[in-house]
């Protein structure tokens, strides 16, 4: 046990170096990739690297990792793709939505905590939006990403981590939070009005 938290540190030491901080980008890439959840790998670069510092190097790296699986969903991996969202619904009714709205749904769905973001990553590929919307509509994590690269910082362990996410007031956050609860029922209403007029366009074709 002790032998793995001396792994551990020597690990933690060797990404604050300048090599290990630009080895982080990949890392976070593949961990984006692989569909793992970014936010306790975005909190651990707040502790490393600070507030702005990690935030520049997990945005890049959650940039590169989330066009790598839109790449793979729309091609090589379309079929598994498309059978694994069988369990989301949520996420199909979006990539439906997406097709109609295009970017701004996309922004608003990077803005909400009710998306998951690998997971959406997938959605998006099997979708019809383009390629630049999607990149474009990246933008949108930025808030989050400093965010959870700031609550890191501000934990300063990752042993803290439960505890600063559990405990945590401030201000800045209830901004973030605030916003994510506006995009998440724009997000809604944009998907109910894409609904309809999907449905409007399929009674005047019939």
């Amino acid at each position: 046990m002790l032998e793995a938290f001396s792994g551990l540190d020597h690990l933690l030491s060797f990404l604050q170096t300048p090599i290990g901080a630009a080895l982080f980008i990949p890392i976070y890439a593949l961990w984006v990739t692989l569909l793992l959840p970014g936010v306790w790998a975005s909190m651990v670069a707040g502790v490393l690297y600070g507030t702005y510092l990690g935030s520049f190097l997990v945005f890049i790296g959650a940039f590169l990792g989330a066009q790598a699986a839109f790449l793979l969903g729309r091609t090589l991996l379309r079929n598994w793709a498309r059978k694994y969202l069988n369990s989301f619904p949520k996420l199909q009714s979006v990539g439906k939505a997406v097709s109609q709205e295009g970017l701004k749904l996309i922004l608003l769905t990077r803005l909400s905590p009710a998306f998951p973001f690998s997971l959406l990553n997938l959605a998006y590929g099997l979708s019809e939006v383009s390629f630049r919307d999607y990149t474009l509509g990246l933008i949108g994590i930025l808030p989050g990403t400093i965010l959870f690269c700031g609550l890191g910082a501000l934990a300063g362990d990752i042993a803290r981590f439960s505890e600063v996410l559990a405990g945590n007031s401030d201000v800045k956050v209830s901004i973030v939070q605030f916003i994510g609860i506006l995009a998440t029922l724009a997000v809604v209403w944009l998907i109910v009005r894409s609904a309809k007029r999907a449905l409007q366009d399929s009674e005047l074709s019939m």
